[in-house]
Order: structure tokens, then sequence, then C-alpha cells
């Protein structure tokens, strides 16, 4: 199955992608894709009542916004360099553990909506991502087991402003926390849509030019490696979002480097999760 939610900003609607990509609404389930839903197997109970009521359910226009395909989550957790070429071309060592930083989810916005360069950045950047969505509570939970608290897997572009990130003391979550940093989307896949996260081609282009051209298979860290070792930190709630790290071909990777301006649009996309792009603008 494929969630999408639908509407104008802060008033999105629960809907599906069905087998013939038409956007279907189904606000009638009475239930937005948040923690409560997933952590009462929303999912399940969701495609038993579509098997009664899906021709019942509204078209939904190709020409209305998409918004996040959930709800607030209580966070993102991010990893950081879980690209071997990535680490290089950024002049850092491949970690021997997962680097792992927070993104706020007030960064979060709808896949195709406007990225907004934030008041004095001069070094906004583009990290397309592989994101997996939890389904379960879990803390301590073994990697064996891990994969059996995935809700599905989304399309996210870890937006970073590579000065606040790396000069203005060192903490990640200054860079990567900005308003429209975080566009997820256009659906959540739910697992049985995804037969192998750790292989699936994501790429991204800037002005039509590809930048990033790679696979999840070159991973440092594989997904069910990554649920586990981050549970032995903290709990993960249903709902909560895990990105797995970007490849090569970053902005700051380039030589000289290269950011984005105004008028710029990113693309993007990742196998069996669709695509998404971007407009950038400037703060007002």
């Amino acid at each position: 199955m494929r969630l999408i939610r639908f509407g104008t900003v802060g008033q999105e609607r629960p809907g599906i992608l069905n087998n013939k990509n038409q956007r279907l609404d189904v606000s009638t389930f009475n239930e937005d894709y948040n923690e409560v839903f997933f952590a009462n197997d929303g999912i399940e109970r969701l495609a038993h009542w579509l098997g009664t009521y899906e021709n019942e359910c509204p078209i939904i226009s190709d020409d209305v916004r998409l918004g996040p395909p959930i709800c607030r989550p209580s966070k993102i957790v991010c990893v950081g360099l879980n690209y071997a070429r990535h680490a290089k071309e950024s002049g850092m060592d491949i970690p021997k553990q997962p680097v792992l930083f927070m993104k706020a989810t007030s960064s979060i916005v709808g896949p195709n909506d406007d990225l907004v360069i934030p008041k004095n950045s001069t070094k906004t950047d583009w990290e397309v991502e592989l994101a997996v969505v939890i389904g379960k509570k879990l803390t301590y939970v073994s990697e064996r087991d891990a994969m059996k608290f995935v809700a599905g897997y989304v399309l996210h572009n870890d937006y970073s402003e590579r000065e606040f990130q790396l000069e203005h003391g060192g903490q990640w979550v200054k860079g990567k926390s900005a308003d429209t940093f975080a566009p997820l989307g256009p659906f959540l896949a739910t697992t049985e849509e995804i037969q192998n996260p750790n292989n699936l081609r994501l790429w991204l282009k800037v002005n039509s030019e590809h930048k990033q051209d790679s696979n999840t298979s070159d991973m440092v860290f594989k997904v069910s490696y990554l649920i586990s070792y981050i549970s032995q930190y903290m709990s993960l709630l249903p709902g909560d979002v895990i990105s797995t790290g970007t490849p090569e071909g970053v902005g700051l990777g380039c030589k000289p480097p290269q950011y984005l301006k105004k008028g710029d649009v990113v693309e993007l996309g990742i196998d069996g999760l669709g695509t998404s792009h971007q407009k950038v603008i400037t703060f007002l």
C-alpha cells in the first residue's frame, strides 16, 4: 500500500495511491497517519477497510498539493557518512559506528513544496536519502528482529546548511533543521512494496543535471543494523523517521563546492518510492 496526505499546509487529509496510480481520499476512515495510527495496526486496519470501501473513495485531482505522507513524528533520526564515497568527498573517515544526529520535525514539508534558503545562508546543500518509518515502539531491539518494527519507507531530501552544520560550533542539527529542510514523499510505501531496502537506486538532479546516482547497497550500515543500533540509545516510537544517509555527489563535495541559489530546481527519486521536486526560493 502507498499512503499519501493531501491538501493545504496544516490541513492535510489521508489518502492512498492505488494500483491504477489514482489518488484516493480515505478521509472517511477517520484517522490521520500519525503515531496513534501506526501504534494501533493502522496499516492493517486501513487495508481491511479498503477491501469494503475503496470503490466509494473520491478520486483526488492530480493538481491537489501532496503533503508529507506522515503526520508530525516524534523525531527524525539521521545517519551521517553512511556511504563510503560520501565520507571521502566530505574529507572524513568512514565511521566505525553510525554517526547519529537529529533533525527538527518542524523542517518537514510536502515532497514538492518550495525549499526556502534560510536567512544568512550561503551554503545550502542537497542530500537524497532513503528514510525508514517505524511502525511499533521499540527499545533495545536485536538486528535479527529489527525489520519487524518497520511500517514502510519514504523518499527524503535531507537539506543541509553546511556553514551552520560545520562552522557554528560543530552541532550538525543547526544545519539540518531549517523550515522546509525535510521534504518527505510523495508517498509512504509499506513494507510489502519494497522487496529489499538495501538494494534501491537513488538519484538527484539540480537544474536537470545529475548530481547523485547511487544504490543503497553501498551503505556502510544496513537498515536492520541502524534500527537496532539506534534503539540502544533511545526508544523509537510509531511514525518516527530514520534517514539512512546520502551517497556521494553533494554540493559540499564538488570542486569547488556548489550550493543552491534562488530559482534552482532540485529533482530526486528512489526505486519504488517515487520522485519529488523542490524549487528554491529565499527567506522573505
